[in-house]
This record gives structure tokens, sequence and C-alpha cells, in this order.
């Protein structure tokens, strides 16, 4: 059974889901790969548990322009174990910086001792983040300041990113077909 709570955010409504006493997602409305193909026939039940009560507590500071840690909040990983090592470095990006999705590649490709890792695979891996915000995919641009890819969409992106103090001048929406 899972457990919902809904928070209103800058960027839009918000569903933080709770599963077995720990965060599972927080979800635009209707963004990309909501709920995660795992969780979709699952039992929602809106209610404001303790750990969905911590979670809202840890955005309005996120939102106040504190810089509420990620450990504070129990979070459990829901895929692959791909996605998971994504996931763990989108969650080591510090508030206010950005990293490239090659960078991402890289680092997993020496963490797997293997030559080279795709870029376009870690996109697929940032795109099913199920912890918007809280695990800062909106973090992660393309080269040259390409601010490729966000399933919520690059307004959201760009208001996040705005939020957290990013010199928005040295990036720049693509334009279609461009790559990571």
């Amino acid at each position: 059974m899972l457990y919902s709570m809904k928070y209103n955010s800058i960027i839009g409504e918000l569903l933080l889901v709770e599963k077995d006493n720990f965060l599972i997602g927080v979800w635009m409305m209707n963004q990309k790969y909501f709920l995660g193909s795992e969780n979709k026939s699952e039992e929602i039940i809106e209610k404001e548990t303790n750990i969905l009560l911590q979670t809202k507590n840890w955005l309005d500071r996120y939102f106040n322009n504190e810089k509420p840690s990620i450990n504070e909040l129990p979070i459990t990983f829901i895929g692959t174990e791909f996605r998971k090592e994504v996931w763990e470095i989108l969650a080591e990006i510090p508030y206010g910086e950005v990293i490239t999705y090659g960078e991402i590649a890289k680092k997993i490709a020496k963490k797997r001792k293997i030559d080279r890792m795709s870029s376009q695979a870690v996109g697929g891996a940032v795109g099913h983040n199920p912890f918007t915000i809280i695990i800062p995919c909106h973090r992660v641009v393309g080269n040259n300041g390409n601010l490729t890819g966000y399933a919520g969409g690059l307004e959201k992106k760009i208001k996040l990113l705005t939020h957290e103090g990013l010199d928005m001048s040295k990036f720049f929406v693509p334009s279609k077909g461009t790559a990571l």
C-alpha cells in the first residue's frame, strides 16, 4: 500500500509518496514517468504520515533557500541497478551547481572499470528519477550549457536552477534533436 500527500511548490503541485516507512518518490503531477512503472498497480491512500510530513518540511526548507540534506529523509530507490547508480550520483550534486550527462557517464564508466558509458543511457536514468527536487536531476545539463531534458518540462528546470541562484546566461534551451 502506498500513502500520498500533495505539496504546492513554485513548479506546481507535487505528489509525495511513501511505502513501508520509506519515501519512494516525489513527482510533479502528470510528469513523464509519473509514479514510475513499479508503483502504478498499487493502491494509493491520501494520508499525512510522519515521513510525508518530514518530506514536506524538507521541501519547505528547500524553497526557503535553505540547503537541507538528502540524508535527512528515509529514501529507498526502486529501479534497476544502473538507475540507482545514476541517482546516487545525482544525490551528490551540490545545491546551486550543475553536472553534465557526460560527466555522470564518465563516473559510472570509471566505477565499473569500463572504457565508456553512454550519455544517452544516463539521460534515460536521469529522466526516470522518482525524487523530483530531492534527488536533483534538474542540476544535470547537456554539453556547453544545453538545458536538454527534464521530465516536468524545461520551464520547471529553469525555475529550479534560477531558484538555486545559477546564472542562467550560461545556459540555453536546445533546438530539437540536440544531443546530450
